[in-house]
């Protein structure tokens, strides 16, 4: 249980607790029966409720990854702050450090449940509206990776001719393709050598010679 939900009302826990467990639910039926396929009815009988009880917490299974997407974002900008924010480090040294934190972080999340990844890349074929916001979200991407680089150039320890907003499309696109690579094998092992290489890619390329 999160400290989040253990600070609730009993009530408001265990509504809290239900909307996990519908989320579970869907998710399980999403990697299963796949997105389209699955309807209301599918994920309330997993869960045993009611169709009622569902639309007291979701208006229906496209605003549960509304909900979930929403929840990544805030858990990514989260992992961001203190010292891991842009403007946290001044040496390349620090940098690296920095880099290899937030790989971690960033790892945890999709360790935590993989099926994450996996709901990430069917959302693009979702709706029309879902694969924008989904593009959105990776272009809005671009310029938080900008800012640490950005960052770098001004105190002297990345490449002065650096071109920023190139650079952190390519850095994102990267962590973009370690993503996919988790749907085939998530394993811990291959997940850390594809954030170590992609930080010799960074630190190779980028660092102030």
């Amino acid at each position: 249980m999160t400290a989040e939900v253990a600070g609730l009302s009993r009530l408001e826990r265990r509504k809290a607790e239900t909307r996990a467990e519908i989320i579970d639910a869907a998710f399980t039926c999403f990697a299963e029966q796949g997105y389209h396929a699955t309807g209301i009815a599918d994920i309330a009988a997993r869960l045993g409720i009611g169709h009622g009880t569902f639309y007291r917490y979701f208006e229906n299974k496209r605003d549960i990854v509304e909900h979930v997407v929403d929840d990544l974002i805030g858990r990514i900008v989260e992992a961001l702050g203190a010292d891991n924010a842009p403007d946290a480090v001044s040496t390349l040294e620090d940098y690296r450090a920095q880099t290899e934190r937030i790989g971690t972080v960033l790892a945890r999340i999709f360790d935590e449940d993989p099926r994450m990844a996996q709901l990430l890349v069917s959302a693009i074929g979702i709706d029309d509206a879902m694969r924008d916001r989904m593009l959105e979200l990776f272009e809005a991407t671009t310029p938080i990776t900008g800012a640490y680089l950005a960052h770098g150039v001004r105190l002297g320890y990345l490449r002065a001719d650096l071109d920023v907003e190139a650079t952190a499309f390519a850095i994102n696109g990267m962590i973009l393709g370690s993503l996919l690579a988790a749907l085939r094998d998530p394993s811990p092992e291959r997940q850390a050598r594809l954030s170590a290489g992609i930080r010799a890619v960074m630190y190779d390329g980028i660092a102030a010679r």
